[in-house]
């Protein structure tokens, strides 16, 4: 069930949208902005084909609607890269969803599926557009160009596609009496997290569901647009700006009527790359260093070995309270 102790605001609240199709420099200050203020914003006019958006909407649909054996059987024994239904991480999170995971650079799982040419063309395009935006980034930083984008552009990058599906309640609660008022509609599909990759690219379809943690810990609620994608700072993007973008804290919820389809592009350095604070970062914010260096290996291996809603940046700060 969801917890009453966090206040919803309005939908949408200082939320920015941005406009790809702006002036380059104007698009770049206006990432910076959105990435220190909220750590999360809207694109639109970004370049991603609608057939490609389609066709990956459309055979995920397909897929999901199929019997659960069926969706079942395409789970290798012992690879975290499968089909996997409530079971969100490795240490008892679960959620109200179903779900694809898949590397971007192992092709082995995709080509179990009837459409891995659709998930292949998807991933190339939403790549591209998370180096653009990670490029306009470093831009509006005046930061080395590249500095950011180099990292999930390697051959072997460690970037991850999910397909999260969010059936309706009945299908979780076994045919129970949804007039039944002991039964809540409003449940946790996705519990509150924030991403340890470096860039989340994420889109849904038309159902909303998807809640943000602003400044002062309250929940907005992202209205749902096919049209756009939604766009997160991650734990390693606020070390790498030595703390002054935000790895913004995220939820799904569902709400017991209608399908909610997601799918997020999680954009990550390969296993052996060092994160620190860059130094021109440091530099132009006339701080100490904040985060200690270490490597994606290192730091995914303990953020999966805690709870989702675990604060992993505070093991890395070089001075705790």
């Amino acid at each position: 069930m969801v917890k009453g102790s966090q206040k919803i605001v309005a939908v949408d609240q200082d939320i920015p949208i941005i406009d790809m199709s702006q002036e380059r420099s104007q698009v770049s200050m206006q990432i910076v902005k959105a990435c220190e203020t909220l750590g999360f914003f809207k694109v639109i006019n970004h370049g991603v084909d609608q057939t490609t958006i389609s066709r990956m909407e459309q055979e995920s649909t397909n897929f999901f609607a199929k019997p659960a054996h069926e969706k079942k059987s395409v789970r290798p024994v012992n690879q975290p890269f499968r089909y996997g239904f409530r079971d969100i991480g490795l240490n008892g999170d679960s959620g109200e969803v179903e779900y694809l995971l898949f590397h971007t650079n192992d092709p082995v799982f995709r080509s179990q599926l009837s459409f891995s040419s659709t998930v292949n063309c998807y991933i190339e395009a939403v790549k591209q557009l998370a180096r653009e935006i990670l490029d306009l980034t470093a831009e509006g930083l005046h930061v080395p160009p590249h500095s950011f984008s180099r990292l999930i552009s390697s051959v072997d990058s460690d970037s991850v596609l999910r397909v999260n599906h969010y059936p309706p309640s009945d299908q979780f609660f076994g045919g129970a009496n949804l007039s039944d008022k002991s039964v809540s509609l409003t449940r946790v599909g996705f519990g509150e997290h924030t991403d340890p990759q470096i860039l989340t690219v994420l889109r849904s379809n038309g159902v909303g569901g998807l809640q943000v943690s602003n400044s002062d810990g309250m929940w907005v609620s992202v209205s749902p647009d096919p049209s756009a994608f939604c766009v997160n700072v991650g734990d390693l993007l606020q070390v790498m700006t030595n703390g002054r973008f935000i790895s913004v804290r995220h939820r799904a919820l569902t709400y017991g009527e209608e399908s909610r389809l997601s799918t997020a592009y999680f954009a990550g350095p390969p296993l052996q790359a060092k994160i620190g604070p860059l130094s021109a970062m440091v530099t132009m914010m006339n701080q100490p260093r904040l985060y200690q260096t270490f490597t994606w290996g290192d730091y995914k291996k303990l953020a999966y070995s805690l709870r989702l809603e675990d604060s992993r940046l505070d093991m890395f700060r070089t001075c705790k309270d």
